[in-house]
């Protein structure tokens, strides 16, 4: 393992002033508050971006379950959609003599002097499904195929319109919703589905009668399924007071949650006004419930335990000064380097296949779902 003593011994004064995790910092009971140095493989600092989030309560602990397979303390901390208090929390992990970091980022750009320090204590980063953008001091990428999220989306949408194979007559009227413009999958994300989208609304066969069609436009804050509520409200006030909506393009289950919760309260679901087709991500269990009740349609499945352990891998090659494996070296410019990654592949989720999936699959049992 890297020999980073000296390092440490050379910013212990800089370290003093960094403030101590509070309770708000949402520190695992699994993880060590206390540089326990027991374990023979070290300690390593995870930092997660919120606990509001299913999916990123789901990430913290297949990370440490994987790590502590490994022989490695853990100290596991949350956000909580605070980028300063994630900096801070770094910065005392860091202070405390962890040996590698996983992050996955609040804010991808925030994090470039931290993460200097880390350098200058011989720290490796691993950057976890959220790519931290602008600094040099990142050494690989935990990841899923993102653009291949957006597709499969997009896809579904047109395959569910009939419009792929000409089942059904457009136009059919669509509108667009993407992640928080703070976090680099948002892009990819978005732009992977309109690769399938934009053909069909550049015909006409999909219309977006609130002509909002740029990233820009479409953003949702920190992937806040309220702040998406409150812009399907507002798009169905001013575009559908005499038209339908056919799909929702939505990247996020959070989101999708509150999209349903605003066609929900303008009648949608009932009589003459069936639910549009709305997709989705993570699986979450709310809205896996979502889609058997026949409400949200579609989401896209990333097995976080597969993700868990591609970061372990990482870690563990890196303190070994070992390559770890990477299948994409050219896709993730952070704006200082061409980070290399490792990408999984996602599935598509509906009523038709969620069954054999998650729960055949072991991510849920049957009963979860009731």
């Amino acid at each position: 393992m890297r020999n980073r003593r000296a390092a440490l011994a050379a910013i212990a004064s800089a370290a003093s002033l960094a403030l101590t995790l509070t309770a708000c910092g949402q520190s695992s009971e699994g993880g060590s508050e206390e540089d326990k140095g027991g374990a023979e493989g070290g300690t390593i600092g995870i930092a997660m971006p919120t606990k509001s989030s299913e999916r990123w309560i789901s990430d913290g602990a297949n990370v440490e379950k994987e790590l502590k397979g490994k022989g490695y303390e853990t100290k596991l901390v949350y956000g909580e959609d605070d980028p300063d208090q994630q900096v801070s929390q770094i910065e005392n992990m860091i202070t405390q003599g962890v040996d590698a970091l996983v992050i996955a980022a609040i804010d991808n750009k925030s994090l470039g002097n931290v993460l200097q320090q880390a350098k200058d204590a011989d720290i490796p980063v691993i950057s976890y499904d959220r790519l931290i953008l602008g600094t040099e001091n990142v050494d690989y990428y935990a990841s899923f195929d993102n653009s291949k999220v957006g597709e499969l989306q997009g896809t579904y949408i047109v395959e569910k319109l009939g419009l792929k194979d000409g089942s059904k007559k457009g136009p059919f009227n669509i509108e667009l919703f993407a992640g928080s413009n703070d976090d680099n999958n948002t892009k990819y994300f978005f732009n992977g589905a309109m690769s399938v989208l934009k053909p069909y609304i550049d015909k006409g066969d999909l219309v977006v009668r609130s002509k909002q069609t740029d990233l820009n436009q479409v953003t949702t804050l920190r992937w806040d399924g309220g702040t998406a509520q409150k812009r399907m409200d507002d798009l169905l006030t001013s575009s559908y007071r005499s038209a339908r909506v056919d799909a929702v393009l939505s990247p996020y289950d959070g989101i999708s949650i509150g999209i349903l919760s605003a066609l929900k309260s303008d009648g949608y679901g009932s009589g003459s006004k069936p639910m549009p087709v709305v997709t989705g991500q993570d699986a979450e269990v709310a809205s896996v419930k979502s889609i058997i009740a026949g409400q949200q349609t579609q989401t896209v499945f990333k097995d976080l335990r597969e993700l868990a352990k591609v970061a372990s891998n990482m870690v563990e090659a890196s303190l070994n000064d070992k390559k770890p494996e990477v299948n994409d070296t050219k896709s993730y410019d952070n704006g200082a380097k061409v980070v290399p990654a490792y990408l999984l592949q996602p599935v598509s989720v509906d009523k038709s296949n969620y069954e054999k999936v998650l729960v055949d699959g072991g991510t849920y049992s049957a009963d979860d779902l009731k």
